[in-house]
């Protein structure tokens, strides 16, 4: 079975092939996660730009796709000109914090679907946490201050919904970052964190089908992967809800913080 929007441009190449090659590319780049403690709550408001893609497994048969060239296309991004007055005094601020962007390991939604947090990671060092391609995207740009992720479950510990949240020093670059993961997002992608020993689940198997989404906040982009923790390649509809339930609950968190005047 395959997951996937209608229209989004592969290229030559099978996108989940390159996908899974580029997970593990990323896993073996990645060197520390930094975990932070939970924090307070914050209040939920609308997220303000969306986009998003689904991939799914292929049945194992084809060749690896070689992974792609680290070489970032030169992209340039403009502020709109209905862009807010008080744009300049919100980019002002601290960027939002772990604990503010993920307030509570235990999550209720208003359809009153439950979550647990199963892992907190932050760091400042973006690279870390990224496809290459993506790195050398942003090192065009004034660079990304944070990178946090979170690893949720849902209350049967059947998914695992890794949600990350990358902060930029300017609109411009969470812009270019946003497009260019919405047009390639096999490419420009982040990574998915694997349970830690004490969760008790699963390490997802290379290859599992999976669920990919975006949202663009003021100054942030939230990505994401939502798969099964077994690698089941069944109930898309379930995953994709999960996943996109996640998104919207971080997003609305980063939103309310970056834009107060929103809530």
């Amino acid at each position: 079975m395959t997951f996937g929007d209608q229209g989004t441009p592969y290229g030559a190449a099978d996108p989940y092939t390159q996908w899974v090659v580029e997970q593990e590319r990323i896993r073996r780049r990645r060197r520390t996660r930094r975990a932070v403690t939970a924090g307070t709550g914050v209040v939920l408001v609308a997220a303000i730009t969306a986009g998003g893609v689904l991939y799914a497994g292929g049945n194992g048969d084809g060749e690896a796709a070689p992974p792609p060239s680290s070489a970032a296309p030169s992209v340039t991004a403009s502020l709109p000109s209905d862009a807010p007055s008080a744009l300049p005094s919100l980019l002002s601020r601290p960027v939002i914090r772990p604990e503010q962007a993920f307030p509570a390991k235990s999550v209720r939604l208003d359809d009153g679907s439950r979550y647990e947090r199963v892992d907190l990671a932050t760091t400042t060092d973006c690279s870390e946490g990224m496809s290459p391609e993506l790195a050398a995207l942003i090192e065009q740009g004034q660079g990304c201050e944070r990178l946090t992720a979170a690893l949720f479950t849902d209350s049967e510990r059947r998914s695992q919904v890794t949600v990350t949240v990358l902060s930029f020093r300017t609109v411009q670059d969470a812009s270019k970052v946003f497009a260019m993961a919405s047009m390639d997002p096999v490419t420009y992608q982040v990574v998915s964190l694997d349970p830690p020993p004490e969760a008790g689940l699963p390490t997802v198997p290379p290859g599992s089908a999976g669920v990919f989404r975006r949202l663009m906040t003021v100054r942030s982009v939230v990505f994401a992967n939502g798969q099964w923790g077994d690698g089941a390649e069944t109930d898309e509809a379930a995953i994709t809800k999960e996943t996109e339930d996640l998104l919207q609950y971080a997003d609305d968190n980063v939103v309310a913080y970056e834009d107060p005047r929103s809530v």
